[in-house]
């Protein structure tokens, strides 16, 4: 495992491990100028390693992010049997998912931003899927404070694929042990799916959030809000989410090109609520909903995800 450090020169620092392509620090200073690392990150790599005490913590997930229910979908009348690793479900890539691999990585450096671009190659029957699938995160930083993370994906057969970042963002600084309590969360959207056990959407289509806790849309303090709800973004080009930390000063401007995004507020990390998970992505189940965006990629075709982390302090 190698862990690689990118600087844009300007006092914000971003730490890459080829393990799971795990976004491991991402260093950026405040209203006092000082950096601090807001992701939530875990003590060693045997932690890491540890299924149980590792939820996801900041790793690329894959090769299909979210859930599928019962662990199958069909694809041209054929059904795939996929690793059940949530009950009888199967969640974020199955048992040993691309979080559990190591990445091959390369660096480079322009004038405007340094990148790492991290590579996988998964054979067809990987955790069920069919197709030897070819996988690529990169990770880029520019002089203005904005940390790209890009996803492509290339198949020999017909097969589903949907990759994100399970980064835990905590803007007050992990170091300081602060809770994500007090920060202001804006989430661009007006509507949700609604889910049955399992985080499973049930039939139909999302719901409204107008009048209900879960309206983000104008911002407001998470204090004491408990989230893990998924939510269909309205313009996620010009805005996704914000998070705004009002002590320290930090703001997070959140761009994808990616229709939802999963919200969770970290009630089950250790400690709880250390950092709040922003998961642009595939809809949940999408495999066997037609009437949700598809997550399907054919041999010839290339899948592409990309989110934008914009920081400034206020």
């Amino acid at each position: 495992m190698d862990s690689y450090t990118l600087g844009n020169g300007n006092g914000m620092e971003v730490v890459v491990w080829t393990y799971g392509a795990t976004l491991r620090e991402v260093r950026v200073p405040g209203r006092d100028g000082r950096p601090e690392n807001v992701v939530h990150r875990l003590p060693a790599l045997a932690d890491y390693e540890d299924r149980p005490t590792n939820a996801y913590v900041g790793v690329t997930v894959g090769r299909f992010c979210r859930n599928v229910a019962h662990g199958r979908f069909a694809l041209d009348g054929t059904w795939h049997m996929l690793d059940r690793n949530e009950g009888q479900h199967h969640v974020h890539g199955g048992t040993y998912g691309f979080d559990r691999l190591v990445w091959t990585a390369t660096a480079a450096r322009t004038e405007e931003h340094v990148s790492l671009r991290l590579a996988v190659n998964s054979p067809c029957g990987d955790q069920g899927y069919p197709g030897d699938l070819h996988a690529r995160t990169v990770y880029r930083l520019d002089r203005e404070h904005v940390l790209t993370i890009g996803f492509r994906a290339t198949t020999t057969a017909p097969t589903i694929v949907g990759l994100t970042n399970h980064a835990f963002w905590n803007l007050a600084g992990t170091d300081t042990r602060r809770a994500v309590d007090g920060q202001h969360l804006a989430v661009i959207a007006d509507h949700v799916l609604e889910f049955a056990e399992g985080q499973i959407p049930v039939p139909g289509p999302p719901v409204p959030v107008a009048g209900t806790a879960l309206d983000l849309n104008r911002g407001k303090s998470i204090n004491g809000v408990r989230l893990d709800n998924f939510y269909v973004l309205d313009d996620p080009a010009t805005c996704a989410a914000e998070l705004h930390d009002p002590t320290s000063g930090r703001h997070l401007r959140l761009t994808t090109d990616q229709r939802g995004m999963g919200v969770y507020t970290g009630d089950g990390l250790d400690p709880s609520r250390a950092g709040l998970c922003l998961q642009p992505g595939p809809w949940p189940d999408a495999p066997n909903r037609p009437d949700f965006p598809s997550s399907r990629l054919d041999p010839g075709h290339t899948y592409t995800s990309t989110m934008r982390y914009a920081f400034s302090v206020r």
